[in-house]
């Protein structure tokens, strides 16, 4: 074996449990993902696993299941779903899930995309959905804007810089050409405000920073 090859790093591969209302729905996921080598199928969600979350509609049963399989068991999600409505979406959102796939548009590379962005802690949502959740935030804080006692997330200017720019869609790399940081400071802000807020991802900390006003 040449010293190239003993010396190459190997890739991890992301674990991903398949959940679907029906057979025919889990497998048509399952052979979507089998191919590409940077997925690792596993049966059963758990700590480090993203479960791609299939459903045609989220009810309360669809949601209460989603709750438990990020809130309980630990997992990140991919939600795929063929319907959403704006009180759903802010359930979704409130879970700290921040991919999301529309079930017509869910090919092979669209999965991996949403996965591998769960698996690192980003957002993932389809242009349409981002517009609704700026347009249904927006709402809510408008809703309470200048209620006595209306609460305060007390965001500092470059966690605000951060934020506004991962609404606008940009990843890491490009928030840290923008601001002229290093991307290791791009995610130690992001870290700070998420672990400080408890707040679950990035989706989840444009939601709330939409909501109180400051983007």
């Amino acid at each position: 074996m040449s010293d190239t090859a003993q010396t190459r790093p190997v890739r991890r591969r992301v674990p991903v449990a398949v959940s679907a209302p029906d057979p025919i729905s889990r497998e048509g996921a399952v052979s979507q993902l089998r191919r590409h080598p940077e997925v690792e199928l596993r049966e059963e969600t758990g700590p480090g696993t993203v479960s791609l979350f299939v459903e045609n509609t989220l009810d309360e049963a669809a949601l209460s299941r989603l709750r438990r399989i990020v809130r309980s068991e630990g997992a990140r999600a991919v939600v795929v779903v063929g319907t959403l409505r704006e009180t759903e979406l802010l359930d979704v959102v409130g879970c700290g899930i921040g991919a999301i796939v529309w079930r017509h548009e869910a090919t092979a590379h669209r999965l991996v995309q949403a996965v591998l962005a769960a698996s690192r802690g980003d957002g993932d949502l389809p242009a349409d959905l981002l517009g609704r959740l700026i347009s249904q935030v927006g709402t809510l804080h408008r809703g309470i804007e200048g209620r006595p006692g209306a609460p305060s997330i007390g965001l500092v200017p470059r966690e605000v810089d951060v934020l506004r720019l991962i609404a606008d869609g940009l990843d890491t790399g490009e928030i840290a050409g923008k601001l002229s940081y290093s991307e290791r400071t791009v995610k130690n802000v992001i870290h700070a405000l998420t672990t400080r807020l408890h707040l679950r991802n990035r989706a989840h900390a444009v939601a709330y920073a939409l909501r109180e006003g400051y983007i």
